[in-house]
């Protein structure tokens, strides 16, 4: 069922990467995903994820598992592992991308931030309501008026309701306005996200993540940005690649992180009232 005004494949599109973003995003989920860097007993992870309190584990990798990210492994009825499944795992290597948008494009904090950090404070931006569709309508089309980007966004909705989630993308520095009633456009953050886009689409269509730069938006195929130093863990972190290397067999190569580098100290996440709505892009 279409949810945009957009053509059917380009709203199925926009959904697969929603839905992706929503699998990752709910507090806690990517911190799990990185701690299972091998089958593990409940006790193990719990004991990697030593901040959450007794009953919060456990529904996180129910939901994990619903989603196809983690599978539960009955050995015996007393040894039962969660461990990544082949989807889980070939999604893990967009994660540095994130970082290396965050590092560029979010406002610098106060002190370095685990990459954890960053990526949570990414996909607090990245899921905001109708986010995504209005970050491809303005790609594709470049600057547009709010009345036009509400038809294509929202058509079963009254078009003023466009100008909220409008309003936060500004707030948040995706997206550029001249002022009330000029067009919008996509910021230089906006535009960086290609890799991020371009990698969660192609996993979410169950292409290698190879295929990320020949995403008929967000793709640059001639164009192989050079590899930066992050400054998040700057001393443990090597700089990463713009999109994973392939392997002879088509799959992703080994990666060139480890769970415990983007996991990072082990240190609890930040309040999420520092993400408010309306407040500072970090």
């Amino acid at each position: 069922m279409a949810t945009t005004g957009l053509p059917s494949d380009t709203d199925a599109d926009i959904a697969r990467v929603s839905e992706a973003l929503a699998m990752i995003t709910p507090r806690w989920h990517v911190r799990i995903l990185l701690a299972l860097g091998r089958p593990l007993r409940y006790s193990e992870v719990a004991d990697k994820v030593a901040w959450l309190q007794n009953g919060q584990l456990h529904p996180r990798l129910q939901s994990l598992c619903e989603a196809g990210l983690v599978q539960r492994t009955e050995h015996t009825p007393r040894h039962v592992t969660y461990g990544h499944t082949d989807r889980g795992a070939a999604l893990l290597p967009v994660l540095p991308l994130i970082v290396t948008w965050a590092e560029e494009h979010l406002e610098k904090a106060d002190r370095p931030l685990p990459a954890i950090e960053q990526i949570e404070d990414s996909l607090t931006l990245l899921t905001r309501r109708h986010a995504a569709a209005i970050l491809w309508v303005l790609k594709s089309r470049g600057q547009t008026g709010g009345r036009t980007l509400a038809k294509m966004v929202m058509p079963d909705s009254d078009w003023t309701n466009v100008y909220p989630p409008l309003r936060q993308l500004v707030a948040d520095g995706l997206v550029d306005t001249a002022g009330i009633g000029k067009p919008y456009r996509l910021s230089g953050a906006g535009d960086a996200l290609g890799p991020v886009f371009g990698a969660l689409s192609a996993w979410s269509a169950g292409q290698p993540l190879t295929q990320a730069a020949r995403h008929p938006l967000w793709g640059r195929p001639d164009t192989a940005p050079a590899p930066k130093a992050w400054v998040s863990n700057q001393s443990r972190l090597p700089a990463p690649t713009a999109t994973p290397a392939p392997s002879t067999n088509g799959q992703i190569s080994s990666l060139t992180w480890q769970h415990r580098d983007l996991f990072s100290h082990a240190t609890p996440a930040r309040s999420r009232a520092a993400l408010a709505a309306g407040g500072p892009r970090r």
